[in-house]
């Protein structure tokens, strides 16, 4: 018999804003120690970290929940991460027949699918319809001003949204109720061709997410139009595409080139396995906005004239990247580490370090970075979006 197996564990050491040559001191007045263990390379910043980058991170933990008898939501717009100008996101709930009620918005409107299942439908400008029921993994697009609705099914559903305006928020949209409950009713009766008592139980302001019950199927729950259905289908199974897999981990990537209707907005779907890390690169387009959905790991923002700062990301992180702005993504943790960067652009696009130097005269970069032949040799021509090399994996150092 183990004489240990009901021994508490040893206690956890209190980390502490001391790097390995000495450098910082111990840390005695008020803190949050758990924070602090969940921000090891902010706690103590690798020495390469320099200069005044802003705060490129923030958790939905940290945000203001929303609460409906239907579900919750919370975002994370330009209030919470002021540097996030070009998208703001909403991670949403909806239980079993929960309702985010019929609206549309002024901008374009992004979401993967985390958990369960959800009945997505809209109508066009030109009166063509769509229907689809969406689960894990799955896309949708809605343009802006295009109505739409979401409905959880059977086992309820969550997902994030993702709007192409850093300043949106989802609390001041276009809904059917609020327009509804400040339309006098005899507007509305002279619209519809209706008495007034027709209106006598509408909402008396915005329902926003509401309570209902699982709809019937696809084919029961349609509507025929005359118009047909739209052209460019609003859903896409992101699952679905084939991944490009390299040693370290996989990337799918999702654009207008695979998924037409989706103008505004583009992304990758990234898996980094323990020890690898998604490579030295920048973007040419726009900023970046990740969404963190599994594991812990850390990026390092290279941001010009000496300005560098790591931070540590784990599942429920928004990450930010300014445009242009060199950066890496490495895995800190025992699990595969899946995020999701995303970009106004309709395009996904990508500079990698490793084949920029490899494809440039070698003698012109050896003579720049004052290297030997022997690194040039062993640079990719072809881009490696995630890497990993053995015997050259993360460490927990920060010397």
């Amino acid at each position: 018999m183990n004489d240990n197996k009901y021994q508490p564990s040893a206690p956890v050491p209190i980390p502490q804003p001391i790097r390995s040559d000495g450098a910082g001191g111990v840390d005695r007045g008020p803190r949050d120690v758990l924070r602090d263990m969940q921000n090891p390379d902010m706690l103590v910043p690798p020495k390469t970290d320099n200069g005044l980058l802003p705060n490129l991170r923030f958790s939905f933990s940290d945000t203001h929940m929303q609460l409906n008898h239907g579900g919750w939501s919370r975002e994370i717009t330009v209030r919470e991460l002021p540097i996030a100008t070009t998208l703001a996101g909403v991670n949403m709930y909806l239980k079993p027949g929960g309702v985010r009620e019929l609206h549309w918005h002024q901008q374009a409107e992004w979401s993967y699918m985390l958990l369960g299942r959800a009945r997505i439908t809209a109508v066009d400008q030109n009166g063509r319809n769509f229907i689809a029921d969406v689960g894990p993994g799955d896309l949708w697009y809605f343009p802006p001003g295009i109505p739409h609705s979401i409905q959880g099914l059977e086992e309820g559903c969550e997902f994030l949204l993702v709007f192409d305006d850093g300043a949106f928020s989802d609390l001041n949209t276009l809904s059917l109720s609020d327009w509804f409950a400040h339309t006098p009713k005899e507007v509305l009766s002279a619209n519809f061709g209706v008495p007034e008592s027709e209106f006598d139980g509408i909402p008396k302001e915005q329902v926003y997410i509401y309570q209902s019950t699982v709809p019937g199927s696809v084919a029961s729950t349609a509507i025929q139009s005359p118009n047909g259905a739209v052209p460019l289908p609003f859903a896409h199974r992101l699952l679905a595409q084939p991944s490009m897999k390299m040693p370290g981990g996989s990337v799918r990537i999702v654009d207008s080139s695979v998924f037409p209707i989706s103008k505004t907005i583009a992304a990758a779907l990234v898996e980094i396995e323990p020890g690898g890390m998604r490579e030295l690169h920048w973007h040419p387009n726009n900023d970046e906005w990740q969404y963190y959905l599994t594991g812990q790991g850390r990026m390092t923002v290279f941001g010009g004239e000496g300005n560098a700062r790591t931070y540590d990301v784990r599942a429920g992180d928004v990450g930010y990247v300014p445009f242009a702005f060199g950066h890496y993504v490495q895995n800190t943790g025992t699990e595969s580490l899946w995020f999701l960067e995303m970009f106004k652009s309709d395009r996904f696009e990508d500079v990698s370090l490793t084949q920029w130097m490899a494809l440039t005269p070698h003698a012109l970069v050896e003579s720049n970075l004052n290297v030997s032949p022997a690194l040039i040799s062993k640079l990719n021509k072809v881009k490696q979006p995630v890497v990993k090399h053995p015997g050259y994996t993360y460490q927990n150092s920060h010397d």
